[in-house]
Order: C-alpha cells, then sequence, then structure tokens
C-alpha cells in the first residue's frame, strides 16, 4: 500500500512539475487549415472525436454489463428425474400422510 502511494504521489508531482515544460500539441497541417477556415468546425470536429470515443466504450460497456448479468444467474440444473436429498425429502413429507398411519396400523 505504501508503494503504491509513493508510486502515485511520484508521478503527481512529475506531471505537475514537467508539465508546463512540454510544448502544445499540434494538429496535422491539412486538419488545422479546415479547422481555421469556420468558427462552427472545430467545434464539429470536437464532437466527431467524442463519439468516435464513446461508441467503442459505450459497447463495450453494454458487453461488460451483459457477461456480469450472466455470471450472477443461478446455474439452472437440467431435470434429469434424480432427486438429491432435500427434494426427496420434501416428497416423502408431502406423500406421508397420517390417514396412512391408521390404514397401515389395521
Amino acid at each position: 500500500m505504501k508503494r503504491r502511494f509513493l508510486f502515485l504521489a511520484t508521478l503527481m508531482l512529475g506531471s505537475l512539475a514537467f508539465g508546463p515544460l512540454v510544448d502544445v500539441a499540434k494538429a496535422c497541417p491539412m486538419c488545422k487549415a479546415a479547422n481555421e477556415t469556420n468558427d462552427a468546425l472545430p467545434r464539429a470536429y470536437m464532437y466527431s472525436i467524442l463519439f468516435m470515443l464513446a461508441v467503442p466504450a459505450s459497447v463495450l460497456t453494454g458487453f461488460g454489463i451483459g457477461f456480469y448479468r450472466l455470471s450472477k444467474q443461478q446455474p439452472s440444473t437440467p431435470d434429469t428425474g434424480i432427486l438429491d436429498d432435500d427434494q426427496l425429502d420434501r416428497s416423502l413429507d408431502e406423500s406421508h400422510s397420517p390417514a396412512d398411519d391408521e390404514s397401515r396400523d389395521r
């Protein structure tokens, strides 16, 4: 636990210390030229990137939720006609009635 905290603290301090030294990322020349011609185009370009990132994440999240629900379902046991101990006790209790005892005693 202490090692993990030390790693995270070093990572945070490193990113804060060396972050301002890194140059700003630049787009390719064609994308930059296309986005500078219209004011609404950069916003549309940003939304298209967000959409392309959101679709795979949504699909993978859907599969993850589906597999999680499948793993939490109780496995269905096939009806083989063989009773386990609890089912056998219940069936014996249901089939046994006090009238059967009286007819057997006679």
